[in-house]
């Protein structure tokens, strides 16, 4: 997920993607534990993808203050 990817969608969108992330996440986070997790780079994209999401709902929530 870019940048572009983000800005495009919706409010609603991403909330509902960064909930799907997180519960990604969490289950990413109990097959390391367990040693389940084979592909280690998908946590890292995960983390910067719900970090994206994150500041892009910041600057939507900033923009409509500013207004």
């Amino acid at each position: 997920m870019t940048g572009e990817d983000v800005r495009a969608l919706s409010d609603d969108q991403l909330q509902e993607s960064l909930l799907k992330l997180k519960k990604e996440q969490f289950n990413l986070r109990f097959q390391q534990a367990t040693g389940q997790l084979e592909n280690t780079a998908r946590y890292k994209q995960i983390r910067r993808d719900i970090a994206r999401i994150k500041t892009d709902q910041r600057r939507r929530a900033l923009q409509t203050q500013g207004s």
